[in-house]
């Protein structure tokens, strides 16, 4: 949201700008929904068109379940209306202090997850209540899940980015303010030794 944190932002931003280059080129229709302020700034230059819905987390302090939970609820309800087939989350993984991923990941429909295993056995599960029912409150639960993760991940990721930027700042200042107190004090000498040698100089003329 207020930046001081190096290309954190536009290194996501380039990653979801290159997708949505590769969907229109393919013919899709595009439509995005920015979370944060500096995400807008970024894709509103290239994409302003396309751009529906801007999320304004400002003012909030600590982001909670409730902030991931009010985005869902407005992705839903475009998908319901038939606003969308596919829904594509584009946020940055944290890694480390110095290591944040720009990452896409397929929420609507939710991409299916295979580790190659066959199930071997013949079990037969029951349901309470029916499938249908767990489904219709587990999807959008999923979804609200996935995007504040996807949250918390980017902030700790922006928070990384920036401790590195501003200890990269505090040393690039140190750096500067040593080699400034060198050449100040080469000058200062410099002043002192010609003082003297006018001194000596007119000394000597006397």
């Amino acid at each position: 949201e207020r930046g001081l944190c190096g290309g954190f932002n536009s290194q996501i931003a380039r990653f979801a700008r290159d997708h949505i280059r590769k969907l229109l080129a393919d013919g899709k229709t595009v439509k995005i929904i920015c979370v944060g302020k500096k995400g807008f700034d970024i894709l509103r230059r290239d994409y302003a068109s396309l751009i529906i819905e801007r999320v304004d987390l400002r003012e909030v302090k600590t982001l909670g379940f409730v902030n991931a939970d009010a985005i869902a609820k407005k992705v839903i309800t475009l998908f319901n209306e038939g606003g969308f087939d596919i829904c594509t989350l584009f946020y940055s993984q944290f890694k480390s202090v110095i290591s944040q991923i720009p990452t896409s990941q397929q929420i609507i429909p939710a991409a299916s997850a295979s580790n190659g295993e066959q199930a071997n056995g013949s079990a037969v599960y029951e349901y309470e209540p029916e499938p249908g029912e767990i489904l219709s409150d587990l999807i959008p639960r999923n979804i609200s899940v996935q995007l504040f993760r996807a949250l918390l991940e980017n902030a700790a990721g922006e928070m990384g980015a920036k401790m590195s930027a501003m200890d990269n700042a505090t040393r690039n200042a140190g750096d500067m303010i040593n080699k400034l107190s060198i050449t100040y004090n080469r000058q200062r000498q410099a002043q002192i030794t010609k003082e003297l040698i006018e001194i000596i100089s007119g000394a000597e003329a006397l």
